[in-house]
């Protein structure tokens, strides 16, 4: 299974440092050329590795760490994401109710990605807590996920806890992604809600 991160912002390098934790290889890619990503990657670890967005998408997992209506962009990359899986990590923060014509963000940024398995999560902590150690006082940190397909949810679920988090699946992106989205200038329930589960 190979992974990718694109962005590589507060939230893209957050996640970056979740996969050096872990020694899990992690190819990072943005709109800059790679090499002016190189500086930072060797600052987080060995197995971050900036690529081109070409080479990112070529990855079996892909983590969406890219400013909200930017999703458009790397969705017009290939024509269909037949195979992939996608994490949104976005938040519509912002962004205009109306813009989003009624649905969630998390639905409004699937729709873009033909084919693909799409899992919304990752994107309820703010990116210091995402970048720090999930394990807390003996238990781990909390990672919220929702998707329409319950088959793409159990492997990104997996995922999460080899980087050392809890996941909890939200159902579906209607009911779960509604609950951990942000549009216009409201924050929903579960944004923010730093929960450590423990055994």
């Amino acid at each position: 299974m190979s992974y990718s991160i694109i962005g590589f912002g507060a939230v893209g390098q957050a996640l970056a440092r979740a996969f050096a934790r872990k020694n899990i290889d992690v190819i990072v890619a943005s709109r800059r050329a790679p090499e002016t990503l190189m500086q930072q990657a060797r600052a987080i670890g060995p197995t971050v590795v900036p690529r081109t967005l070409r080479d990112a998408i070529a990855s079996d997992t892909i983590f969406l760490a890219v400013p909200f209506w930017e999703h458009r962009e790397v969705a017009k990359q290939i024509t269909t994401w037949q195979g992939k899986t996608i994490i949104d990590t976005t938040n519509a923060f912002g962004v205009p109710v109306e813009d989003l014509q009624g649905q969630p963000s998390s639905a409004v940024v699937a729709k873009a990605f033909t084919g693909a398995r799409f899992v919304k999560g990752f994107n309820h902590l703010p990116a210091a807590v995402l970048a720090a150690d999930p394990n807390v006082n003996g238990g781990s940190r909390v990672v919220f996920l929702s998707s329409d397909d319950k088959d793409a949810v159990a492997p990104v679920a997996v995922l999460a806890e080899q980087l050392g988090f809890a996941p909890i699946a939200l159902g579906p992106l209607k009911d779960g992604g509604s609950l951990v989205q942000a549009r216009g200038n409201t924050w929903a329930e579960l944004i923010f809600k730093d929960l450590v589960k423990f055994k």
